[in-house]
């Protein structure tokens, strides 16, 4: 059995035993008693094969109420230092020399692509044109409240100067002391949040990420990047080049929320222009004392009047302008402003005084000097610009469509609602090409025509590039974009913004290709594309909708589809992959991910969503950020220039043999069992999650209705709880189990070894399984399913144990996880600490739901704390 690396062991050792002398001081030395008991009879359970857990629920069910809040964050704290001690090790394991398995960074993928022959100059090319871009979500599944955040933050700083070899004693000891204070603070601080954050709330902990800690990674990489290209292909990267940008729905995504208004999208438009106003002042004050040289070029020197300090004048003449526009954006957030000359729309404004800098250094030999910190600054500049992060809009099609109907109406033109296709389109064309407004002047639309007209209005008072896509959800037809941009240019928006149609459900994906083929067939609208088109695939709710496998494939061909329709009209196409965190929601590895896209997919540019607890664990620290950057960029090279083969017919009719026996055993229980719903809701903990306030938007697209109306997060985050982790598996077991009955064990080994699909897919079912758990999941059911619905548990019990064996004898091995004991490892070491908080949280819903009146407050707080622990002990949510 593979034991924890020894520095990761000493680092959880370390935090946890400091932990345990805050329980010791506060509330005292019984409890810290009482928690270790806990903590052992978990260990022993799990030390016994067949271990009950009779012992540990015992335990925990002798709990009174007032002992109950202590014990549950006592396991939940201990979850997170172990996370945070696990993503520092991530970091510092690159400083080491390698372990087994594929180095990912960017030079290693350069120079392996070198050696399989591809030109340097394609190289180079590649690099210099790659488009990635990482779209913050608000997706409600960061747990974690931001003030422990950044405390965990500390301590992982904390962490790595305790790393330091020439670290003298009493330093030591003052690292040690400040771990202590902080975990202390952690210890004696509320993790649960009581109140939903609003919207722009979400929008400023966007800003936070880049602020502590994207700030300082982009540049870092960048400049790993630039010195890996100059040695593999003996040219750098452009300064002007920015293959990695940010983007966000923080504040822009309306659809199912309430909550995000126009007024709230300006709002945050605005206070995104303030942050990068700040941050640019803060490099400005670093650059004025850096570059104090006398000599400068003719352009530099013209341009300040001869000035003794020519950097320093012109920076100082960059910062006025700055302040002009911080000050600007703070009066316009308090009301309506109008911005003086001084302040600063376009990001050419910032770039181009610091490249004057830039190119003065260098042409009085000081490159040197040049490739210091005003580099990074000038990087960002293009990375970020005065936007800081791009906002995407999302609305719903139906929106635009009624807003359409509703002018169309009032005007006399007929029913738009009852129009055809085709006259839609007519209608729409005709009227984008026409000079007169269509809108009229004195009209008062409804409320909801009124929001939608509002909201283009705000995108077309802001510069081109402060936004990003707008996205438009169950986007069927080709009038569902061209109606969009007809309100766009109605509300005077003078460029043409990125219309992205998403593609979500089962049938969603098997109509896109033919949906974007009519779109492009538009002469208008190909003219409108200059030849660029982006299209968003939804991870999560296909596979709500079909399962995880069937969901999967539909995915991988209609990207296939997608790709080839984009090629067939000339236009350049960028998938926006919509993954969530977990397996069921299209997460995982995103080297993975991305390396087993469909050849000719990705073409240099990618544009990705990551969400709640995803953004920290890939983002949350500047060098965690430098590893992400480094995975991605390498996968998007390698899959540009060296992409996956095409799948052979046999492994093609294989997977929609598959994917039609998954999605049909699928569909039979979730659709067709009548009991189904039922046994989610007494087995899970779904209807209680509504009691987090985890994020600003509902956890149901309708205030009533079945796992239906349930918004993709919750369906994960419910069965995650109690470790069934149905979502992911469910349909897989039967179609693997009936083709390996059928004699197709050889081709489906030889599909995962030869194609990134199939392996990738069958290695993310395999770690969603071994995060299952059929101890638990028995547990929750005799504590909260009715005796006449246990039989549908047992039976998925023993489904979930077939699929186990399904992929042990595909992958050859005796036990899951085989091949990533590092893996394995950690989940053995949470369990001890995760089993408490389930055995637990299985007791409170008890309690909660058959107490007698009003559920105790603490009662209450402890069954959010064991979602939060047992979020953190899984490390997904939704």
């Amino acid at each position: 059995m593979t034991e924890l690396h020894p520095a990761l062991r000493e680092n959880i050792r370390l935090l946890g035993e400091i932990l345990g002398d805050c329980i010791r001081e506060k509330p005292g030395p019984e409890w810290y008693e009482r928690v270790e008991a806990v903590r052992q009879a978990a260990k022993d359970d799990r030390m016994q094969e067949s271990g009950s857990g009779q012992r540990l629920a015992e335990l925990l069910a002798s709990l009174t109420d007032d002992q109950l809040v202590p014990v549950t964050r006592a396991f939940n704290q201990f979850l997170n230092l172990a996370n945070l001690a696990e993503q520092y090790h991530s970091i510092r394991r690159r400083r080491e020399p390698r372990e087994e398995g594929p180095d990912e960074s960017v030079h290693a993928t350069l120079a392996r692509l070198a050696e399989q022959g591809v030109e340097p100059s394609r190289l180079h090319e590649c690099v210099r044109d790659m488009r990635m871009e990482f779209v913050l979500t608000a997706h409600p599944t960061e747990v974690a409240r931001r003030t422990l955040i950044m405390k965990y933050d500390e301590m992982s700083a904390c962490l790595q100067r305790l790393d330091s070899e020439d670290l003298l004693a009493d330093e030591r000891e003052r690292e040690v002391a400040r771990l202590r204070q902080l975990i202390t603070q952690a210890w004696n601080t509320d993790e649960i949040r009581y109140e939903r954050p609003t919207a722009v709330d979400e929008a400023r902990w966007g800003f936070a990420v880049v602020e502590n800690s994207l700030w300082q990674a982009l540049p870092d990489f960048l400049r790993e990047l630039d010195g890996a290209l100059v040695e593999q292909t003996g040219e750098g990267l452009p300064i002007e080049a920015s293959p990695i940008r940010v983007a966000s729905w923080m504040g822009g995504d309306r659809d199912g929320n309430p909550n995000v208004t126009a007024a709230v999208t300006r709002e945050v438009l605005l206070l995104s222009r303030w942050m990068a106003a700040d941050l640019f002042l803060r490099d400005l004050q670093d650059l004025r004392a850096e570059l104090s040289m006398w000599e400068a070029s003719p352009e530099l020197q013209e341009r300040v009047g001869g000035h003794r300090e020519p950097y320093r004048a012109l920076l100082s003449e960059l910062r006025d302008r700055l302040r002009a526009t911080r000050d600007w954006a703070e009066e316009a957030v308090r009301g309506s402003a109008e911005p003086s000359p001084e302040v600063m729309l376009d990001s050419a404004e910032l770039t181009e005084p610091l490249q004057l800098c830039y190119d003065s250094l260098v042409a009085c030999g000081m490159e040197s000097v040049a490739r210091g910190p005003l580099l990074d600054t000038l990087r960002r500049a293009h990375c970020f610009g005065l936007e800081l992060i791009r906002l995407d809009v999302r609305q719903e099609a139906s929106r635009h469509a009624s807003a359409i109907g509703e002018i169309v109406e009032w005007l006399g033109l007929g029913d738009y609602t009852q129009w055809n296709e085709t006259e839609r389109q007519q209608f729409l064309i005709r009227e984008l090409e026409s000079r007169r407004p269509l809108v009229p002047r004195n009209w008062a639309p409804s409320e909801e025509t009124r929001e939608v007209l509002d909201t283009c209005r705000v995108i077309a008072e802001h510069p081109p590039e402060a936004l990003g896509s707008y996205v438009i959800s169950m986007a069927a037809q080709p009038s569902d974009v061209l109606a969009v941009i007809l309100l766009l240019r109605e509300a005077g928006m003078d460029h043409p913004m990125r219309i992205v149609p998403l593609f979500e459900t089962l049938a969603d994906l098997d109509h896109a290709p033919e949906a974007l083929r009519a779109l492009l067939e538009l002469d208008w609208y190909r003219e409108y594309t200059g030849g660029a088109q982006e299209v968003m695939i939804g991870y999560s709710d296909s596979a709500k909708d079909a399962g995880q496998m069937m969901a999967a494939w539909a995915q991988y061909q209609a990207q296939e589809a997608l790709t080839q329709v984009a090629t067939d009209y000339g236009v350049h196409l960028t998938l926006f992959h919509g993954r969530g965190g977990t397996v069921g929601r299209g997460g995982g590895p995103a080297n993975q991910a991305i390396l087993s896209q469909p050849p000719g997919s990705v073409n240099g540019s990618l544009r990705v969503t990551e969400q709640g607890e995803m953004i920290r664990f890939k983002f949350g620290l500047p060098r965690v950020a430098h590893r992400s950057f480094n995975l991605y960029t390498s996968a998007v090279l390698e899959a540009t220039v060296a992409p996956a083969p095409e799948p052979k017919p046999e492994w093609r009719e294989m997977m929609h043999s598959l994917s039609g026996e998954a999605v049909r055993s699928y569909r039979g229980l979730v659709r067709e069992t009548d009991e189904f719903v039922t046994y989610f809701r007494q087995a899970t903990p779904e209807q209680e999650l509504g009691k987090l306030a985890l994020g600003s938007r509902p956890a149901r697209r309708r205030p009533t209705g079945g796992v239906e109306s349930l918004r993709a997060i919750p369906w994960i985050f419910a069965w995650t709880q109690m470790r069934l982790m149905l979502p992911a598996w469910l349909g897989s077991d039967v179609a693997l189990g009936r083709a390996l009955e059928d004699g197709h064990e050889p081709l489906l080994n030889e599909m995962i070894r030869d194609w990134p699909f199939f392996r990738t897919h069958i290695d993310m079912l395999e770690m969603v399984l071994a995060k299952a758990d059929l101890r638990i999941v028995s547990y929750y059911e005799q504590k909260l399913v009715e005796p006449d619905l246990r039989p549908l548990g047992e039976t998925l019990r023993e489904r979930l144990r077939g699929c186990v064996q399904h992929v042990n004898r595909l992958k050859g091995q005796e036990e899951l996880l085989t091949q990533q004991p590092d893996f394995a490892h950690s989940m053995r070491v949470r369990n001890t600490y995760t089993d408490p908080l389930h055995y637990l949280q299985a007791e409170l819903l008890q309690r909660d739901r058959y107490a007698a009146g009003r559920v105790p407050e603490n009662v209450e707080k402890a069954m959010k704390v064991t979602m939060a622990g047992i979020a953190a002990g899984m490390r997904n949510t939704g």
